[in-house]
Order: structure tokens, then sequence, then C-alpha cells
């Protein structure tokens, strides 16, 4: 008979605890039904090359659970599906900031009951993942991962080929690795810049320049400079890409800048008032990710930020529903004083 269950078996766990936790999650995700007949012990044994004595140890323990029930003649069968088993989620980000931590509550706020998660941070090193990922398959329901690697990158998707697509939700980034295809909710972060610069661009004409200030210590995707290099190049604006804000820096008059990372944003604010140039009047800004400090600062900082609640509760809903969709993240252009 077809096995209507997997089991991925790991060495660092006894092999009958993982054949009773393949079962009981087939149980609770609707694969195995009361009355379902079960592969006999020479069946599962013969299949996975197991011992009969570790599938027979297993299914005693299902027995007196009252899970499985033996009928002497014709075999092994699901006799409770009553049971509060729950998902193992591990969740991969690449670092901690604050617009993570967004996605993070708003994914375990979403989540249903009798779920756990595991945060690990992989900081885009791939021998750091690989190791990671090696040490946990087979112990998760899902793996939900932020998939930014900047070094090694080819090695990164090799491992993310390891996690069974049915388990995977890939975060911020989508990217190509099997033919059958994983989840993700995604930011196109090359047409996202262009797309949310385009609503503004009536109010960055009034400037002469565009300024991208584009960090180097913190990593960032490269797309966000081909964006916004495409966007100036279609409306004709002058523009620059500039590698960090530091002290020494000075604003320039009758330029808008699009600010990356926070520290820049600050350096830049800081200047303008040494140099007593109004914010929104003499140099425009637009600052790259949403924040709640931003709307207040200054009477209101204009960004241009995906939605990383909503990027939380999606992936949330994915798993609630046990469905697979590849979803775009809303990406929008949020309009104040500063521009």
């Amino acid at each position: 008979m077809e096995i209507q269950f997997d089991i991925e078996f790991k060495e660092s766990a006894p092999k009958y605890i993982q054949i009773i936790k393949s079962l009981l999650q087939a149980i609770s995700k609707g694969k195995l039904k009361r009355g379902d007949k079960i592969p006999s012990i020479n069946q599962l044994s013969e299949e996975y090359l197991l011992s009969r004595d570790t599938v027979e140890k297993a299914y005693k323990h299902l027995i007196k659970d009252g899970v499985l029930i033996s009928v002497r003649g014709k075999g092994y069968f699901i006799n409770r599906v009553d049971i509060e088993t729950s998902v193992r989620i591990l969740l991969v980000f690449n670092k901690i900031s604050n617009y993570k931590k967004q996605v993070y509550n708003a994914f375990v706020e979403n989540l249903g009951k009798n779920v756990n998660v595991d945060l690990h941070i992989h900081h885009s090193n791939a021998n750091i993942f690989r190791n990671l990922i090696k040490n946990s398959l087979g112990e998760y329901d899902y793996y939900v991962i932020m998939p930014h690697f900047y070094e090694k990158a080819e090695d990164a998707i090799e491992t993310l080929k390891m996690i069974p697509p049915e388990k995977l939700i890939l975060l911020d980034r989508d990217l190509e690795l099997n033919s059958k295809k994983h989840s993700s909710v995604y930011q196109n972060f090359e047409k996202d810049i262009v797309l949310a610069l385009n609503e503004a661009v009536d109010l960055l004409k009034v400037y002469k320049k565009l300024v991208l200030i584009f960090p180097t210590l913190i990593r960032y995707p490269k797309e966000i400079i081909k964006g916004f290099r495409i966007f100036c190049i279609q409306h004709e604006f002058q523009h620059e890409i500039m590698y960090d804000f530091h002290e020494d820096n000075k604003a320039v008059k009758d330029t808008a800048y699009v600010v990356i990372e926070e520290n820049d944003l600050v350096n830049l604010i800081k200047k303008s008032r040494e140099q007593q140039l109004t914010v929104g009047k003499d140099i425009g800004i637009i600052s790259y990710n949403e924040t709640p400090l931003k709307e207040i600062l200054l009477d209101g900082i204009t960004t241009i930020s995906t939605d990383h609640e909503q990027m939380g509760r999606t992936a949330a809903e994915l798993i609630n529903e046990n469905k697979r969709a590849v979803i775009k993240n809303p990406f929008t252009l949020i309009k104040r004083k500063s521009l």
C-alpha cells in the first residue's frame, strides 16, 4: 500500500520518535483520518531501511496513546484524530532591525494556536545558514526565511533547495529554486522604487538634482540603485549615487535626497540645520522604510516603504490556511512635509 505520510530522518533524534512525530503531523494536517489503514511494520521498515524493532516500538507507543489500533489479520488503523500537535516554524532573518521586528511581531501575532516559532539570524553568511538548515531539516513544519546573501549567494541557494518546497516560505526577496514552487511574500526592489518615485515626480521636479544615499556598512539590495537610475533616466533628472552621508559631507541646496539608512538620515538632517537649509523647501528628503518616528520627525518625513506588518500577516496566513502562493507585498509612497 502507498505510504500516506513522509518521514524525514535526522541523526540527532531516535528514529522511532521521528516515526511517531511524522505520523502525528500527518493526522494533524488531515492527510490521515480515523479508520485509515497505515503501512505494516514490515512495509515501513523495508521502505525506509529500518529495523522491525524500531517501527514496532513506534507503533506500540501510538497504540498505548490510543492513536493506533491493531486488528488481527488486517493491520494497523488510525483510531484517534483529536490530537493536539504544535506546528513548528523555523524563522530565519538576515539581521535584526526595527523593520524586521515589525515583520516578526505581525507574523507571530497572526499565527493560529499551538504554534512554536524559533527565530535565528544568518547574518547574510552562507556558511552559518547552511549549518543551521542542515541541523534543522525534518525538525520543522515550515521554514520561513529572508534570503539576503551578498557573498556565496549560490551556496545559499543550494542550501534552500535542501528544504522541501511545500515547507518553504521566502520573505522579502523571492528566488528561483526548484521547478516545484515554494511560497514567498516578496519585494521587487528595482521596480518598487521606480513606481513609488513616479508618484512623487511632480514634487521632485522642483529640485535640480536627485541623490540616492546608499549605505556601505549595512548591506542593501543593489537593485535599489538600479531602480533609482531607471527612474532618473526616464524623467531626465540629474542624479548621483552617494555612498554614505558622513558628518563632514555637506547638504546641497535644491537637491532631493533619497536616504536608505537611518544614520545617514540623521547626519543629513543635522547638516541641513547647520547650513540653515529648510527641509521640504531648500532640500527634499525621502526616507526608505516607514517607521512611526518618521511620521513626527520634522513634522513628517516622506517615505517609500514596503508594508512590513502586512508581510508578516501574509506569511502567517499562508501557514494558517496551509496554502502555497507567491505574493508581491505592497510598496507605497507616503507624502509628508520633507518633500
